[in-house]
C-alpha cells in the first residue's frame, strides 16, 4: 500500500495499523452542538497532521497549512517513524476522531465548510489569477498573472496578464496555459507540465501515478507516485474551492544525472484549476514553490 511504501526504512518505524486506537468515551460530547464537535475534529485531525510529520519538515510544513473543514486521511498520516510518546498521543488522537465520527453521525452534522447550495465554478472567463512562484535553489519569489480564457467541461485556458513584468514575460509567462477537467496540465511555457497524472476523481486515498516533464527539455522527466491525503473546501479571494491535496514522491531522470523528488500538489476538484505546487528536487527544473494567492474579477 501507498503509506508503506512512504515509510523511510527503520527497524525502530512503526505503522499506523500498528498502533490501536485509545478508548474514549463519547459522553464527553453528548452536550456538544454539531459546530463544536466539527471544530473539534478538524483540531484532532490537525494535531495528529503535525504528529505525523513531525520528522518530515517538508510534509509537515504543506498539510498543516490546511483550512478549516478539510478531511485528512489517517492511514497516510500515521505512517511514520515515531518515538514512544508520539505513538501514545497518536493512540489517543484516533481514539477521539473515532468517539467524535460516531457523534457527528448520530447528530447528522452537516461537516462545516459544505456548500448546500447549488455547485457554482470558482472561475469564471476574464477572470485573473496571480501566482507566486520560487523556482530552483536559492531563486527569488516572484509574482505574476494569468487571464482565464476558456471554462468548460473539458477543463482551463489560461493565457498570461498584460500585466505582467517584462522579467516574466520574457521566460514565456504570457504563453497560453492548458488544464483538463481533472487538473492535468497539458501545456505550459514554464516546468513541469503533468499530462497524464491525476485522475477525474481525487477521492480521499485514491492513488496515481504518472510523470512529470519540463518543457523546455523531454529528457528531463519525473517518474511519481501519489496519494490523495486530504480533501475539502478552502477559501482564496472569498470564493470556496474543493480541494484535493496530493502527496507526491518519486525518482528525477535526466542525461546526465537522477535525483529523488518530493512535493505536494492541491486542485480544484471541480475545475482543475491548480492552487499549490511545492516539489522539492536536486534537478532545477523539479524544485519549486507555485501558490495561487487572488482571484479578481475583471471589471
Amino acid at each position: 500500500m501507498f503509506a508503506v511504501l512512504m515509510t523511510v526504512g527503520s527497524g525502530c518505524a512503526l505503522r499506523s495499523p500498528h498502533i490501536a486506537a485509545a478508548s474514549v468515551d463519547g459522553q464527553e460530547f453528548s452536550s456538544w452542538d454539531c459546530t463544536r464537535l466539527q471544530r473539534e475534529l478538524d483540531r484532532v485531525q490537525r494535531r495528529a497532521t503535525r504528529v505525523a510529520y513531525a520528522f518530515d519538515e517538508r510534509a509537515g510544513n504543506n498539510i498543516i497549512a490546511m483550512s478549516l473543514g478539510m478531511t485528512v486521511f489517517w492511514p497516510a498520516l500515521l505512517t511514520m517513524r515515531s518515538t514512544q510518546p508520539e505513538a501514545e498521543e497518536l493512540a489517543a488522537l484516533k481514539g477521539r476522531f473515532e468517539a467524535l465520527v460516531q457523534t457527528v453521525k448520530h447528530r447528522a452534522c452537516v461537516p462545516l465548510g459544505v456548500d448546500t447550495q447549488a455547485a457554482r465554478r470558482v472561475v469564471q472567463v476574464g477572470d485573473e489569477l496571480t501566482y507566486e512562484q520560487r523556482s530552483g535553489h536559492r531563486a527569488a519569489l516572484r509574482s505574476w498573472s494569468l487571464l482565464v480564457g476558456r471554462v468548460s467541461a473539458q477543463g482551463l485556458e489560461l493565457q498570461g496578464a498584460p500585466s505582467n513584468p517584462p522579467n516574466i514575460s520574457q521566460t514565456g509567462a504570457s504563453a497560453a496555459w492548458q488544464f483538463d477537467a481533472a487538473g492535468n496540465l497539458l501545456r505550459a511555457p514554464m516546468s513541469p507540465v503533468w499530462p497524464q497524472l491525476l485522475r477525474d476523481e481525487l477521492v480521499l486515498g485514491a492513488l496515481i501515478t504518472g510523470e512529470l516533464t519540463d518543457p523546455a527539455d523531454p529528457q528531463s522527466r519525473a517518474r511519481v507516485r501519489g496519494q490523495v491525503v486530504a480533501v475539502g473546501p478552502q477559501v482564496i479571494s472569498n470564493r470556496n474551492v474543493d480541494a484535493a491535496v496530493i502527496d507526491l514522491f518519486g525518482d528525477v531522470q535526466s542525461e546526465s544525472s537522477s535525483s529523488r523528488l518530493d512535493g505536494v500538489m492541491v486542485v480544484e476538484r471541480g475545475s482543475g484549476l491548480l492552487l499549490r505546487l511545492d516539489l522539492n528536487s536536486a534537478h532545477p527544473a523539479f524544485h519549486l514553490q507555485r501558490r495561487l494567492t487572488r482571484i479578481q474579477t475583471q471589471p
